[in-house]
C-alpha cells in the first residue's frame, strides 16, 4: 500500500496518553491507518510538508442532521428579534424533506458534507428525523448511510402534524413499522426527550424498541430545561446524552457515575439564545464530554466545529485543550469508537492541518478559516491551495 508522510509538523496533537503532544514531528499513514509517529524527516511514497503548522486529529462530529430539505432562515431571524425557540419548528422542515427524492436529499447532504470536510470534520454521525413517516424516514436513513457508518434513526424527533393529540399512536408507529424499515440502515436510535416532543415514558418505549432491534442508544436531553432525559439516558446505558444545556446536581452525579457522554452543542445555544451549558462544572465532576455542531436547518445551521470550540472556551468555561479534545476524542467516545479522534499507530488516518502554529488559534482567531488541509482515511480530501505546499515525492 502507498504510504503518506505528513512531515515538518510544528506541533502534533495525538490525543494519545503515551505519545502526548509532539513537536517537530511527522506522521506516517499506510493505506487508511496511521503506522508511525516520528521525528520530522520521515520517509514515505508521498509527502505533505506541513511547514511548521499544527496538526490535529480530524474533528469527530457526533451529532448532526445533515439530511434535510428546505430553509428556515425566517425562523432564525424571528428568534434574533426575540421569539423563543420551540421544538415545533422541526415540522416546518418536514414537508420539504418528505417532498424531496433520495437523489435530491443526497445532493443536499453531499454539499453539507463537503463543507464539513473543508472545516476539518473527518467523521460524522447523521440522524434522520425530518421525514416523520415511514417512507421518508427510511429514505433519510438510506441517504445518510451513503456518507457514514454512524447513522441514527430519529423518527421520534417530534410528533408530526397528522398525529397531533395522538402522540402515543405515533410512538407505536416509530417502535414498530418505522423502526423495522429504518434499522437496516442504522447503527443508533435517538429520541427527543423534551417538553413539546416526547415525555419520559414515551422516550423509554422508543429506546427499548431500538435496543431490542440491536441499535445503540442516544438521547436529545435537557435542551430547553431540566427534565428526565439525562438520567433516562444514563439509566438505559445510552452512549450519549446530547444538548445538556440545563443540568441539575442529580444529572451531573448520574453522568459522572455512568458511561454516557454529555455532548454539548453550543452553536445551538448561540442560535436559540438559550443559556450555555456549564461545561466546567461537568468536567470538574468527572463527566466525559464531547462537542458537536448539531448541523440542522432550524437551530444550528453551521458545519464549523472551530466555531463550536470557540464558543465552548468563551462561554462554557472550557480550556482550549479541553474543547479540542471534546471535538475529537470526545466525539469518538460518544460514538463508542476507538479508531478515530486520535493519532497513534492503528488509528484511522484522519488529520486536520491548521494554518496556525497552535490549536489555540482556533479560539484566538474566531471566525477565521484555519483548516489548511483535511486528510480522511489517509486521503487528501481538501487543501487550501494558498495555505499548503503541494503534495510531492520525498527528496
Amino acid at each position: 500500500m502507498t504510504t503518506l508522510a505528513i512531515d515538518n509538523i510544528g506541533l502534533l496533537v495525538t490525543n494519545d496518553e503515551a505519545l502526548g503532544d509532539v513537536r517537530d514531528a511527522a506522521i506516517v499513514i499506510e493505506g487508511e491507518r496511521v503506522v508511525a509517529v516520528e521525528r520530522a524527516g520521515a520517509q514515505a511514497d508521498q509527502r505533505i510538508d506541513a511547514g511548521g503548522r499544527c496538526v490535529i486529529p480530524g474533528f469527530v462530529d457526533c451529532h448532526t442532521h445533515l439530511v434535510f430539505a428546505g430553509d428556515r432562515a425566517d425562523e432564525f431571524a424571528a428568534r434574533m428579534a426575540g421569539r423563543r425557540y420551540s421544538a415545533g419548528g422541526i415540522r416546518v422542515t418536514t414537508d420539504a424533506t418528505r417532498a424531496a427524492s433520495a437523489d435530491e436529499l443526497a445532493a443536499l447532504t453531499e454539499g453539507r458534507r463537503r463543507e464539513g470536510l473543508r472545516a476539518g470534520i473527518t467523521h460524522v454521525e447523521i440522524k434522520s428525523g425530518y421525514g416523520l413517516e415511514t417512507g421518508s424516514e427510511t429514505r433519510s436513513c438510506e441517504v445518510a448511510s451513503r456518507f457514514t457508518d454512524d447513522v441514527t434513526f430519529l423518527g421520534a424527533h417530534v410528533v408530526p402534524a397528522e398525529y397531533e393529540g395522538r402522540a402515543d399512536d405515533y410512538v407505536e408507529l416509530v417502535c414498530g413499522e418505522m423502526l423495522a424499515a429504518c434499522a437496516p440502515y442504522s447503527k443508533w436510535i435517538d429520541v427527543f426527550c423534551e417538553e413539546g416532543a416526547f415525555d419520559a415514558e414515551q422516550s423509554r418505549a422508543v429506546l427499548e424498541a431500538g435496543a431490542a432491534a440491536g441499535l445503540g442508544l442516544r438521547v436529545h436531553a435537557n435542551q430547553l430545561g431540566e427534565g428526565p432525559g439525562v438520567q433516562l439516558a444514563v439509566e438505559m446505558g445510552a452512549a450519549s446524552a446530547d444538548h445538556c444545556t440545563y443540568l441539575s446536581d442529580d444529572d451531573i452525579e448520574a453522568l459522572a457515575a455512568g458511561d454516557t457522554v454529555a455532548t454539548f452543542l453550543p452553536a445551538t445555544d448561540f442560535s436559540t439564545r438559550e443559556q450555555y451549558p456549564d461545561a466546567r462544572r461537568a468536567i470538574d465532576a468527572g463527566v466525559s464530554v464531547a462537542l458537536a455542531t448539531n448541523t440542522n436547518p432550524g437551530s444550528s445551521y453551521t458545519t464549523s466545529m472551530s466555531f463550536c470550540i470557540a464558543l465552548a472556551v468563551r462561554d462554557m468555561r472550557m480550556t482550549a485543550e479541553e474543547a479540542l479534545r471534546a471535538a475529537t476524542l470526545g466525539g469518538a467516545r460518544a460514538l463508542r469508537r476507538d479508531d478515530i479522534g486520535h493519532l497513534a499507530p492503528g488509528a484511522r488516518g484522519d488529520v486536520a492541518i491548521l494554518d496556525a502554529p497552535s490549536y489555540t488559534h482556533i479560539v484566538y482567531r474566531p471566525g477565521v478559516p484555519l483548516i489548511a488541509a483535511t486528510i480522511a482515511a489517509g486521503e487528501l480530501v481538501w487543501a487550501d491551495p494558498d495555505g499548503l505546499k503541494s503534495l510531492r515525492a520525498p527528496s
